[in-house]
């Protein structure tokens, strides 16, 4: 199924590319739904076929080029703990593809509802945008929260953009929030600039705040503890990164490919998709 999130941008690629330039245009590309990206650089790294020391060092660089991208460093991670790491690119990137997060958040949202989202988030953009029955407030964080509006209302889906200074109140005037994990521990989650302070206003507002967790989102905690001190690394002060750590204990439910859950059983849903690859926790050699 094709994936209905985030617009691709520069990640569509066109399969008769030589893998070489595909896994470059891959490293160079910004954004974009996370369900592409991953499957676009396993094709990539599958094309190339190269020797154990080879995929190490190509994985490196994906991920020091995407490093808050928590989908490409679960596939990497497992890529290279696999014994066969061709075939196993091959299966996560279906498997990433085929997440039924969505349909979780389908099946549980309450009719009629108003849900705040921030930027363009690929699967709960998705949900609501096939759902059509939602009212969404699109706070506009790195610039796509119009192009994210323009796309709901192109489908008759009742939408408004939201400046970054309204966040407090578009929260308040919700029914919930909806906040994806680019990439998640039981206890921590890494997420779009702005999550943060829409969560914590929901938490004293007592709205809802929903944690949407896709599938590769969860690592295991070394993973996650590089991911956030190269976002961090990535900025020159916290107000400028693309992302920003917040707790999970800000969230009252989570979404997961199994369904919508309290957020008490987070130890039971948010633990690691992946075995950890320390070679990726090395920078590569320039």
């Amino acid at each position: 199924m094709a994936a209905a999130g985030a617009p691709a941008g520069e990640v569509g690629i066109v399969a008769s590319v030589h893998p070489i330039e595909r896994l470059r245009y891959v490293a160079r590309s910004h954004g974009g739904d996370q369900r592409l990206l991953v499957r676009e650089t396993a094709g990539a790294l599958r094309g190339l076929g190269l020797d154990p020391a080879g995929l190490v060092v190509a994985c490196r660089r994906i991920v020091e080029r995407h490093p808050t991208s928590g989908p490409l460093w679960w596939l990497c991670s497992s890529v290279l703990a696999a014994p066969d790491p061709f075939s196993a690119a091959a299966r996560l990137a279906d498997s990433i593809e085929e997440d039924p997060t969505p349909e979780a958040l389908i099946d549980a949202l309450p009719p009629d509802a108003t849900v705040t989202v921030l930027g363009w988030p690929d699967l709960a953009g998705e949900a609501v945008l096939r759902r059509g029955d939602i009212s969404v407030l699109a706070v506009d964080i790195a610039g796509e929260g119009g192009s994210f509006v323009r796309r709901l209302e192109r489908n008759d889906v009742e939408a408004e953009v939201v400046d970054a200074a309204g966040i407090a109140g578009a929260v308040v005037a919700s029914d919930l929030v909806l906040i994806e994990a680019l990439a998640a521990t039981p206890n921590e989650i890494l997420a779009v600039l702005g999550s943060r302070a829409a969560a914590s206003v929901g938490y004293c507002s007592e709205v809802p705040i929903w944690l949407v967790a896709g599938r590769g989102r969860c690592l295991p905690e070394a993973i996650f503890a590089t991911v956030i001190a190269r976002a961090a690394a990535e900025a020159d002060a916290p107000w400028r990164a693309d992302a920003e750590p917040m707790p999970v204990a800000l969230f009252s439910h989570i979404a997961r490919d199994s369904g919508v859950v309290d957020v008490g059983e987070a130890r039971a849903v948010l633990g690691p998709e992946c075995p950890l690859a320390s070679e990726l926790l090395r920078a590569s050699p320039m």
